[in-house]
């Protein structure tokens, strides 16, 4: 019998709430990370660059680089191949309270039809950010992760994509991106998934602590908190804060089946209202055994196929069983199993039960 517990039970919660840090359940308004982007050259690439003739944009930019320091193409320089040169973007995220002189990880990819981008060096790359301004530059030796390989015969093998890569710590800070944090006398904190139960539980704990009224909520995913004006002592006010531990409401309760893998996640706080359900199947099974049929000899007859069917159904033995009012998670899986459904049949049930009204859940299909 195949067991849908083996399937579940890494993914079954049993209900008690339990309290968690407030920094791992909100986050400082204006405190975030900004996106930079930048174009610019992959060099030193063994013969796996782009090909000038069809990523015409990757000559006119190494043509632009070599006029800035004085060297003039001559004309008819369209026809030049750059084997080992690459147009790429280049993009990473720049982490809140960072400041010029320090590093960040970039990523860079290659735009045009480079096959590789392995052992090759991005060269001096600025990175802006929505704004238009540049915040960082970007430059180093590229860690590619993947490869591939080639033969005479046309044969060819791959492993990961070897057209992206990485270069950690390859961009300098050049300019700060203003905060939020140390402006006015108040904190606004953002909840990672809102919830009016959590955001209550976090003003009670909040005005329990630091007095009635220092904390109060905005609505279900964020809540206004009194600060120190001082930087110093606000750092030190929100070190205290962050390391509070409140109990986070319950989540909403949902089904989750992926239609392509099979895979369900149930939810702690599904339930099912009292209803029955029945699980079988019908199989029908037609054969085919024709046969051949040989006049006499001399009889002037011909020989023929007579088609021979055999049709039979075989009906599964299943038994029906019924679902209570309130019936929890760990009972569904129970009543499950005892029928031997697979995970296909469950997803079955559960969308009968969906349909009926029976179930008090959303049921998300992906």
């Amino acid at each position: 019998m195949k067991r849908l517990s083996i399937l579940l039970s890494l993914l079954l919660f049993v209900g008690v709430a339990q309290a968690e840090r407030l920094k791992d359940l909100a986050s400082i308004q204006g405190v975030r990370t900004n996106q930079l982007i930048g174009y610019g050259l992959v060099v030193g690439l063994n013969g796996t660059g782009d090909q000038t003739t069809q990523t015409p944009f990757t000559l006119q930019t190494f043509n632009n680089m070599l006029a800035q320091f004085g060297i003039k193409v001559p004309a008819g320089g369209g026809n030049v191949q750059l084997k080992n040169v690459a147009a790429v973007s280049v993009h990473a995220e720049l982490p809140p309270f960072a400041k010029p002189g320090q590093t960040i990880d970039v990523t860079i990819s290659s735009i045009g039809n480079s096959k590789s981008l392995r052992g090759g060096s991005l060269l001096l790359t600025p990175m802006k950010g929505i704004d238009g301004n540049v915040y960082a530059i970007a430059q180093g030796n590229l860690v590619v992760g993947g490869f591939d390989a080639s033969g005479a015969d046309g044969s060819k093998i791959t492993v990961n994509v070897p057209s992206a890569g990485r270069i950690p710590a390859g961009a300098t800070v050049e300019r700060p991106v203003p905060s939020g944090f140390d402006q006015g006398n108040t904190l606004t904190l953002n909840l990672n998934r809102p919830d009016f139960t959590t955001a209550k539980n976090i003003v009670d704990k909040l005005n329990e602590m630091l007095g009635p009224g220092v904390a109060h909520a905005l609505d279900g995913g964020s809540i206004q908190v009194s600060a120190p004006l001082d930087p110093s002592q606000r750092v030190d006010y929100m070190s205290v804060l962050e390391n509070l531990e409140v109990e986070a409401g319950q989540a909403v309760a949902k089904v989750i089946i992926n239609s392509r893998t099979g895979t369900i996640v149930i939810g702690q706080n599904v339930k099912v209202q009292p209803a029955a359900v029945t699980h079988g199947s019908l199989t029908v099974t037609i054969t085919e055994d024709p046969v051949v049929s040989q006049p006499d000899a001399l009889s002037g007859g011909q020989t023929a196929v007579v088609p021979r069917s055999r049709v039979s159904a075989d009906q599964e033995a299943k038994p029906m069983f019924k679902f209570g009012p309130g019936t929890t998670l760990d009972q569904i899986v129970r009543a499950v199993n005892q029928v031997g459904a697979a995970p296909s049949d469950l997803m079955a049930i559960l969308e009968a039960l969906k349909q009926a009204g029976a179930l008090q859940a959303d049921l998300i299909v992906i």
